[in-house]
This record gives C-alpha cells, sequence and structure tokens, in this order.
C-alpha cells in the first residue's frame, strides 16, 4: 500500500498596487483551515512568498485560486514537491511591516521555517533577509 504523499508547492508574487495584507491573512486563514492545507505566508508588502502543503487536490485548487486573485500578478513557483508529512505544520504569516525590528522579523522567519526541507528553509531565509536589508 502507497503511503499517503501531500503536495508542496512554493511560489512568489508581485502585489498590484496596494495591499491590505490583514485581509489577506483572513481569507487565506479560512480557506487553508476549511483545505486542511498548512504552509507559510510571507509578504513585504510588494510580494508574497508562500509555501502550500496538503493533500494535492486542495493545494492546485488553492494556487489556481491564487492566480486569478486580481491583488497579485506574476505568479511564478518555485518549487513543487510531494512530502511525506508537513513541514509547517499550522499555517502562519510573516509580515515585514517598514520600520520593525528586522533582526527579531528574520528570527521569526527562522523560527517558522526550522521544520522546512534546507531548499525551502534558504528561500525563506534569504527573501526575509534581503527585506531586512532594505
Amino acid at each position: 500500500m502507497k503511503e499517503f504523499t501531500m503536495l508542496q508547492l512554493v511560489y512568489i508574487s508581485t502585489a498590484v498596487g496596494s495591499i491590505a495584507t490583514a485581509s489577506i491573512l483572513a481569507e487565506s486563514r479560512a480557506n487553508n483551515t476549511r483545505d486542511r492545507i498548512t504552509g507559510l505566508l510571507f509578504s513585504d508588502g510588494r510580494r508574497f512568498l508562500q509555501a502550500l502543503e496538503g493533500e494535492p487536490a486542495m493545494v492546485e485548487r488553492a494556487f489556481a485560486r491564487i492566480g486569478t486573485d486580481p491583488r497579485h500578478r506574476a505568479l511564478v513557483v518555485l518549487s513543487r514537491r510531494e512530502v511525506a508529512q508537513r513541514e509547517f505544520g499550522d499555517w502562519a504569516m510573516a509580515e515585514r511591516v517598514p520600520g520593525s525590528d528586522g533582526e527579531a522579523f528574520t528570527r521569526r522567519v527562522a523560527a517558522l521555517v526550522a521544520n522546512a526541507s534546507p531548499a525551502v528553509r534558504a528561500t525563506f531565509d534569504s527573501f526575509a533577509r534581503l527585506q531586512r536589508a532594505a
């Protein structure tokens, strides 16, 4: 009997205009809870970096819905792979607010990706460091 695997999809996109991240966070939490999707959404107000993981059909459906969302454009899939277990646990969001403590933000992202694969962890860590330097 084949062991159940989940799909993990990591993508990046660019925000269109000014975005209300609180609204996106609330919608994402509701949708992902309903669909049993976990992962991490990172936003700096200009870009989104997100990992989604769960049952393959649900992740694909969520990504298709994200692709039609007019609040962002230029979606680029960075990785798409099967995982035997969730690497992110619950779904979380890290938002870099201008003027906030960059070191604390980098530590938060590092904690959120601690159980992710080395490649996924490196993607989020490097993105957080870039945002901290900006």
